[in-house]
């Protein structure tokens, strides 16, 4: 018997952009990966999304050089599966794709995705 459960994933990504900070740089990079997750959230690609922090990752070297940003968030889909091992495989594998599709790369897990019945 299927069940729904909800499979989160934690992750960073980074943003490369030109501001005048690194004040308004991870402000700036924060905006854009929310705005990505409001539009996947918006479409049905993803259920639920927060965006943790931001990080200057890369400063930079020289004069109007961009920042490269590390953005960590967590990405949450609904799955149906028959057990929680499935609902991990098949809950992970549409947020790697929902990101793909999206655009946002490079990203980096920094935890199993966990999966709780709903």
């Amino acid at each position: 018997m299927e069940m729904e459960f909800a499979v989160s994933r934690d992750g960073t990504t980074l943003v490369t952009l030109h501001e005048g900070s690194d004040t308004t740089a991870k402000d700036e990079a924060q905006t854009e990966l929310e705005t990505t997750l409001e539009e996947l959230a918006a479409d049905g690609s993803i259920t639920d999304w927060t965006v943790v922090d931001a990080e200057v990752y890369e400063p930079p070297t020289a004069p109007f050089d961009p920042y490269t940003i590390s953005v960590s968030f967590t990405a949450t889909v609904t799955v149906e599966a028959d057990g929680e091992r499935r609902a991990v495989e098949a809950g992970a594998a549409e947020i790697d794709e929902a990101l793909e599709d999206a655009g946002v790369e490079p990203v980096s897990y920094t935890a199993s995705p966990t999966a709780a019945a709903v």
